[in-house]
């Protein structure tokens, strides 16, 4: 093995003597410096394979020492260690710097200083390049097990994966590999308990917190990761006396869940593993989630800062069956829910607006979460769906030919009553409505029609053929009964500008 060299910048003599000898003996080459500025100097003249750094220095800190390290190109992927008395209090300060890899609490024995830094040789270069370019790095340094469950995500997705887990009521932690991190969530009861990764910036989460959340932001650094440190077995510990109050933690919690989750499906996903009876860190046990998939999704979606592409006004979402999938929506509001509902049948984005009270953001948000989680699909009618409702044969006769031309650009049917009507539109939102005035029943007939459907007609055109005065305060015009294919185009071209037919036509 080629001698390792490592660099001590400690201000006690003590310690310089005791590493000099320790290391010395076991095979490494070591360099000593009393103070910041010769520590600097050596790194850069001599490039060691790790720096031992203490925290307290005269004149100056570790952090100070290590920052300057760090912002040097020729420093900045050389591992540092840091010692101190103050140990997880003062190793916090550095959790944003790159090339901090470990910590050695002061006082030590000779024996933790060499596994300390056998440990920090052993892993430095994927950890220092995990956390400088945000890649992801092992759990441990052997090779895993194969996991009970495991695979690649070139013919499953992740919504497939988690839904047979959730199906089963599998118990475990889920590894999701992407090409910048790895997230772990954590299932139990058919449901997801946490969710945290390795190999990605805690400002990603931190930078999209509401308002109400802001002061929670320092505890992402701690809560990513999902590793068991002291600082939350204190909140823990915190929790159990009752100090703090659990309601602000778990909706932390939760939103770091959606955000990881939403990068999940968005990412350049790789490999899945899942290990079954895998327990959450001691906080996320303490808190768990107990949430759904889909409501991760929509969360996710409605955050702050969500970036949506704009929604065609002619298209319509619809419910999407899929075998097998989980349909379960713990943790949707009923906000959320009340969409759910609505797109038993196909409706457009302006429908649900008018029916929900959402914005149209808002909203965008939602439909986006269900399309990940595959609960609903886009069905383009290109804006023209025709219902024409009438009981003459030669009507119907010249409609549906007109419907079965290849060139027309109109999806329509053809019906005779209000039932035919309702069944027509479970599956469909016309945007226009021809209705046959020649019958005995017109009046009631048509404002029944708007009474009963009104909801689905608010920007629908709505167009009488033949003659009843009556109803003319609930048309947009009136056209002369087609006599032949050709005439019954005009009126839906019409009906597609908005405009009167034309006078042939009239």
């Amino acid at each position: 093995m080629s001698e390792k060299t490592i660099l001590v910048i400690d201000d006690s003599a003590t310690i310089r003597r005791l590493v000099d000898t320790e290391l010395g003996a076991a095979g490494f080459r070591v360099f000593l410096a009393p103070n910041a500025e010769d520590g600097i100097e050596m790194a850069n003249e001599k490039s060691p394979d790790m720096i031992l750094l203490d925290h307290q220095l005269p004149g100056t800190t570790g952090f100070d020492v290590a920052s300057q390290l760090a912002s040097s190109d020729q420093t900045k992927f050389i591992p540092v260690v840091i010692s101190s008395t103050l140990r997880k209090k003062a190793y916090a300060e550095y959790v944003d710097l790159a090339n901090v890899v470990d910590m050695l609490p002061k006082p030590y024995t000779a024996e933790l200083l060499k596994t300390t830094v056998n440990n920090a040789l052993e892993t430095a270069a994927m950890i220092v390049q995990s956390q400088s370019e945000g890649s992801a790095v092992p759990e441990v340094i052997d090779e895993l097990a194969d996991g009970d469950l495991a695979g690649t995500f070139k013919c499953f997705t992740p919504r497939e994966v988690l839904d047979f887990l959730n199906n089963s009521s599998k118990k475990g932690c889920l590894e999701i590999e992407t090409a910048q991190a790895r997230v772990s969530v954590y299932l139990e009861s058919g449901r997801i308990q946490a969710v945290c990764a390795s190999g990605l910036n805690s400002e990603m989460i931190s930078s999209r917190l509401p308002q109400a959340l802001a002061d929670l932001a320092p505890m992402v650094k701690f809560t990513l990761g999902g590793r068991n440190c002291s600082e939350l077995d204190g909140l823990v510990e915190l929790l159990n006396n009752k100090v703090l109050d659990p309601r602000l933690l778990r909706q932390l919690l939760r939103y770091q869940a959606a955000i990881l989750i939403q990068h999940s499906f968005d990412a350049d996903k790789k490999n899945f593993r899942f290990e079954s009876n895998r327990t959450a860190p001691s906080l996320f046990s303490k808190l768990p989630l107990e949430i759904s998939l889909l409501a991760l999704l929509v969360e996710a979606n409605t955050l702050s800062g969500a970036q949506h592409t704009a929604i065609d006004p002619g298209c319509l979402f619809v419910r999407n069956n899929v075998r097998g999938q989980n349909l379960d929506r713990a943790g949707l509001s009923s906000g959320h829910m009340q969409v759910m509902n609505l797109v038993a049948r196909p409706t457009s984005l302006e429908n649900l607006c008018q029916q929900t009270g959402m914005s149209t953001e808002e909203l965008t948000g939602v439909l986006r979460g269900f399309e990940l989680a595959e609960l609903i699909k886009r069905e383009s009618t290109g804006g023209n769906v025709v219902l024409v409702v009438t009981e003459d044969a030669t009507l119907s006769q010249n409609f549906n030919d007109c419907f079965a031309d290849p060139e027309n650009d109109f999806t329509g049917k053809v019906v005779r009553d209000l039932l035919a009507i309702k069944l027509f539109c479970r599956r469909n939102t016309p945007t226009h409505l021809v209705i046959d005035l020649n019958r005995v029943d017109t009046v009631d007939f048509v404002q029944k029609i708007k009474s009963d459907l009104q909801t689905q007609w608010s920007a629908a055109t709505v167009v009488g053929i033949g003659e009843c005065q009556e109803c003319n305060e609930h048309l947009d015009f009136i056209s002369p009964k087609p006599q032949d294919p050709s005439q019954a185009r005009e009126i839906l071209d019409a009906c597609k500008q908005s405009k009167q037919p034309t006078a042939e036509c009239v």
